[in-house]
């Protein structure tokens, strides 16, 4: 299926497009770039009453090792540009399919600041909107003032304002499934020679210290999300500690626990690493066995926070 530079790929591999580097392939896989090629896979699924997914860096992705019987639909659409400059406020529009940090980098060489907050998260700005992605006390949501959508039934174009998201921890509305993201504008601040210097700056040592902290590959960062505050009863200085890693770093794990190929990294206790040998099955095994020991020593069932693809059933423990 062919339509201009639009292709409709079949038995892709799914292996090479996600950080883990595991998982099978997908029945069929597409990278539009336009509207309307959007509009075209989305009809094509539902001729063929395919099941619909999308991939962007496949950072915060775990891939079944049967790989996804229905459509994998990557965003291709890369356009960053500013859509408003003003001495107080400007406006930059990034399509869904842009590497984050390459909107970063736009940003800081046209002088305008705030997104280096979120310096070296992995993930393109359709993932990255998705998840709210957030680092410390900045959410992606404090910057985004509006987008576009596209509604996975019509394949209609939709401008919607920040409230339609619904942002929440680790949410945003695009979770229902019901629309994609087509491109999203970020209101950033002008800043002098001086500040971009200095926010560029920033920008380095942020990444520096996240490299230094977290292993950078053949990981989906963060494996579990921190618990909710009704869901512990353990505190620490009179606050509930909700905080996953807490619990994983007393259980002494780190760098040591493994099932095949699949090892908990050495750097923290909340990030599963594959040494090059795992498959995903390893991944979901080793993932369980966290589960099973926090909630034997403390009680309580982490949740993996990563995205599933492909799997039949939910392959970790529920509550």
């Amino acid at each position: 299926m062919t339509h201009t530079s639009f292709t409709m790929q079949e038995h892709i591999s799914l292996a090479d497009k996600n950080w883990f580097n595991t998982g099978g392939s997908a029945r069929y896989f597409c990278e539009p770039e336009t509207p309307e090629e959007f509009a075209l896979a989305l009809a094509f699924a539902q001729e063929n009453k395919l099941s619909l997914h999308l991939l962007g860096l496949g950072a915060n992705l775990l891939v079944s090792d049967a790989g996804c019987n229905g459509l994998v639909i990557r965003p291709h659409n890369k356009t960053i540009a500013i859509t408003q400059q003003g001495a107080e406020e400007a406006t930059v529009t990034a399509g869904a399919g842009a590497v984050m940090d390459d909107l970063i980098t736009f940003c800081l060489d046209h002088k305008l600041c705030g997104l280096e907050e979120l310096s070296g998260i992995p993930g393109t700005v359709g993932g990255s909107v998705f998840i709210n992605i957030h680092y410390f006390q900045f959410f992606l949501s404090d910057f985004l003032v509006s987008a576009r959508v596209i509604d996975t039934k019509t394949g209609e174009l939709i401008p919607v304002t920040k409230e339609w998201f619904n942002f929440g921890y680790d949410y945003s509305t695009l979770h229902k499934r019901e629309h994609l993201l087509f491109d999203a504008t970020f209101k950033l601040r002008p800043a002098s020679e001086i500040e971009a210097a200095y926010a560029k700056g920033r920008n380095v040592e942020i990444i520096r210290h996240r490299r230094q902290r977290y292993p950078y590959q053949g990981t989906c960062g963060s494996f579990f999300r921190n618990f909710h505050e009704n869901e512990v009863t353990i505190t620490s200085n009179g606050r509930k500690m909700i905080f996953i890693a807490y619990y994983l770093d007393k259980l002494g794990i780190k760098g040591e626990l493994a099932v095949g190929g699949a090892i908990v990294s050495h750097q923290h206790a909340n990030m599963i690493v594959n040494r090059g040998t795992a498959t995903s099955q390893d991944i979901v095994t080793l993932g369980r066995t966290m589960q099973e020991l926090v909630l034997k020593n403390f009680g309580i069932l982490p949740q993996p926070e990563c995205q599933l693809l492909g799997f039949e059933s939910y392959p970790f423990l529920q509550k």
